[in-house]
């Protein structure tokens, strides 16, 4: 008896996170920060370069979401490697190779081709996210993976920062901003590749990329999710690379006005995706993914009538950026408890593609209703019934997800 309540102290410590996941955490989460910065580098400068080539509406909206389709595309084969290389050499490397489109902006931003062409290539910024997820997951115990992958999922507040800095810089410079982020991403290249390390227990695995990622694709959950991912994370990178082209047509504001109200929009949904996730450990997250979907789907509807910004529209879009924040992080909560861990990057990029993609076509939507309508009212209508649909089969269908981890 004596030996055995001696050693049930070091049992309950055991499972004890180690310092090593922390460090991975945090360089993780500013390393993705700085990769989203990139990857949404062109929508805050979305209607001074617009105006300046004479664009129409839905040409900027192409514009803004090409970079969106890449970089949620490319997540389906980066998270596919990432399972089989390890993050510590695919954080720095991506890093390193988003400096070279970065940089590219300073020569073609005067031709709209040209930026078509570079935002295709920055895409890569936002394939950081299906690294970072089954990096963090290894690193951290079942009961804290929601919280930490919820504090990661928090580094998409690089949409903030470039909402809010980029307007700024340029002001300052029409090159500037992509000189600033050029030397951020060579930084943080570096301190990946000395900081961060993959966890030594990790199984490597030996199939090939193909088969892992048609074993992912095979499994129901994936899809699932995936679609839970492309409303509410959707929406998230929606909103980010096109609210500022909405605030300043639909209200009147200037650019810089636009910028750094749609940055309070996205600290807003970076501030509840860890939120979303803690929220998960304590409570089954399919029944927060259906309380959040079921707040955006209501608040779309008030939006859809089109209030004044202030304080209607402001507090309809901010509660609307706490819902999707929360969606965002509680989705990504049950990757993280129905994966098993050598998939966990493969599904990873197959969700997280999903979730980009869904970020790629409302900014469209919106540009072209608002061509042919004069108003947004629809595109916010359609966010409404996704938002809802999700609700109702979270609630109905995802509850019972954690029964099938065995099958899984």
């Amino acid at each position: 008896m004596t030996a055995r309540t001696t050693r049930t102290p070091q049992t309950t410590e055991s499972p004890a996170v180690p310092g090593a996941a922390y460090r991975n955490l945090v360089v993780a989460t500013i390393g993705f920060a700085i990769s989203f910065w990139a990857w949404n580098l062109i929508s805050p400068l979305a209607t001074t370069l617009g105006d300046k080539l004479s664009l129409s509406s839905f040409e900027k909206s192409l514009m803004v979401a090409v970079p969106v389709l890449v970089g949620s595309l490319g997540r389906v084969p980066v998270g596919a490697l990432t399972d089989r290389l390890g993050a510590k050499i695919m954080f720095p490397l991506v890093s390193a190779l988003t400096i070279v489109p970065v940089l590219l902006l300073i020569v073609v931003k005067d031709s709209y081709a040209g930026l078509l062409v570079v935002g295709f290539f920055l895409g890569l910024g936002g394939t950081t996210f299906a690294i970072g997820v089954p990096l963090v997951n290894s690193w951290f115990p079942p009961a804290r993976r929601g919280f930490a992958v919820g504090v990661f999922g928090a580094g998409m507040g690089g949409v903030a920062l470039s909402g809010y800095f980029t307007p700024r810089i340029y002001k300052h410079g029409e090159s500037l901003p992509f000189v600033v982020l050029a030397i951020a991403l060579a930084v943080m290249a570096v301190v990946e590749f000395f900081l961060l390390a993959d966890r030594p227990d990790r199984v490597v695995p030996t199939t090939s990329l193909g088969k892992r990622l048609g074993d992912a694709g095979r499994l129901r959950v994936t899809w699932e999710l995936a679609a839970l991912y492309a409303i509410g994370f959707g929406g998230i990178v929606a909103f980010g690379v096109y609210l500022p082209t909405y605030l300043k047509t639909w209200y009147g504001l200037s650019p810089t006005d636009a910028g750094t109200r749609a940055a309070g929009f996205a600290l807003i949904t970076v501030i509840f995706r860890p939120i979303g996730g803690w929220l998960s450990d304590r409570i089954h997250p399919a029944v927060v993914t259906a309380w959040a979907l079921g707040l955006v789907g209501a608040l779309a509807v008030c939006q859809a009538f089109e209030p004044q910004l202030v304080p209607g529209g402001t507090v309809l879009l901010l509660v609307m950026a706490a819902g999707l924040g929360t969606t965002s992080g509680s989705v990504f909560a049950m990757v993280a408890r129905v994966t098993p861990p050598p998939k966990v990057g493969s599904v990873t990029g197959i969700v997280g593609a999903m979730g980009g993609l869904g970020g790629f076509v409302p900014p469209l939507v919106m540009g072209a209703v608002y061509s042919a309508k004069n108003s947004y009212a629809i595109g916010f209508m359609l966010l409404s019934d996704l938002a809802l649909a999700g609700c109702v089969y979270s609630f109905g269908r995802m509850r019972e997800v954690g029964r099938e981890r065995q099958s899984v």
